[in-house]
């Protein structure tokens, strides 16, 4: 299968919605802290907005990523090995995975991504990066458990999972999500996985509100596809984007805050802000070395071997999927 040849796997109406995004924006406009799942945020405009936030000097985590899958290149090589298939969930634009696939020599890439046209043309490059790696792009939702395509069935997986992306889950969430990854790769598969650290406020505020405004714009995309994509009527230039560190819960919060009182409509059903109100967008969990192993574990993974960046910003997991047991 080439780079063009996707598998599509989101359920779409007959007007070409996407019932999974009306379900989750209708019923999360509706709860008394108006939010939205994170993974929204990434239609094709957003997700292009995003590969621009990870060129900004305040936002560290796509360098220090960067740094280790460079320093550790033998390490991954010795532990992974050759022949798996890469299986990367949310692949956006794929600009760390290069890195990573010079080193194992895998036998197949499989980037997964709800941004159809961004997910083939990202693949397209990629292929042409690496012309004899066979490449399956699947358009899919991630948080639900992926048939991959036939050609890697019976191949060893290893799942990447850059970014720190699973800290835009709250625990409970993230847990499922592991769970349906493991279920997803199969049994004896690996996972190498992203998660930001713990660190000064001010420098986590600064990567989350950029001078330039584009985590901003990223932010109130998200209102934009809302309106283009299910009739909404939301008056964008009344939001602002507001980013706070949550220290109880060691996380960034992303919100869209009204300015003024308003009122608007999504998908024919009414809703309306109050001034100061908000609509909570992103979580952004951050990390320690205990913190992130107690969260693969519940996930079913047990961690093998864990790196940082030279500044300690950031680290990557490489984790085996548990062998069931049946006590402890």
């Amino acid at each position: 299968m080439t780079a063009r040849e996707g598998l599509a796997l989101v359920e779409r109406d007959e007007h070409g919605v996407d019932t999974k995004f009306r379900e989750d924006v209708l019923r999360g406009l509706s709860e008394p802290q108006k939010a939205l799942p994170a993974r929204w945020l990434y239609d094709d405009a957003g997700s292009q907005l995003f590969e621009d936030i990870t060129q900004l000097p305040e936002y560290y985590p796509t360098r220090a990523e960067a740094e280790i899958l460079r320093a550790q290149c033998d390490k991954f090589r010795h532990l992974i090995g050759e022949g798996r298939a890469v299986v990367e969930f949310g692949s956006g634009s794929s600009v760390k995975t290069p890195l990573l696939l010079g080193c194992i020599a895998p036998a197949a890439y499989v980037p997964l991504d709800i941004s159809g046209e961004f997910l083939r043309a990202a693949a397209e490059e990629l292929s042409a990066k690496f012309p004899g790696l066979p490449v399956h792009p699947v358009e899919a939702d991630f948080m639900r458990q992926v048939q991959l395509p036939a050609a890697v069935a019976d191949l060893p997986k290893l799942g990447f999972f850059p970014g720190s992306t699973i800290g835009n889950m709250v625990p409970r969430t993230a847990t499922d999500l592991l769970r349906t990854m493991r279920a997803t790769l199969g049994e004896g598969s690996q996972l190498l996985i992203g998660m930001d650290l713990v660190k000064d406020p001010a420098v986590l505020e600064a990567a989350y509100d950029d001078a330039q405004g584009v985590t901003g714009a990223f932010n109130l995309n998200l209102a934009r596809r809302i309106n283009r994509e299910l009739g909404g009527t939301i008056p964008v230039d009344d939001l602002r984007h507001v980013a706070r560190w949550n220290d109880d819960f060691a996380r960034i919060e992303m919100h869209l805050q009204a300015t003024r009182d308003i009122a608007f409509e999504v998908s024919a059903k009414r809703f309306s802000m109050a001034a100061g109100e908000t609509i909570h967008t992103e979580n952004s969990h951050k990390f320690s070395r205990r913190s992130s192993y107690q969260l693969l574990l519940a996930g079913g993974w047990t961690p093998r071997e864990r790196w940082t960046d030279g500044e300690g910003r950031f680290s990557l997991i490489l984790a085996d999927a548990t062998i069931p047991r049946s006590a402890p």
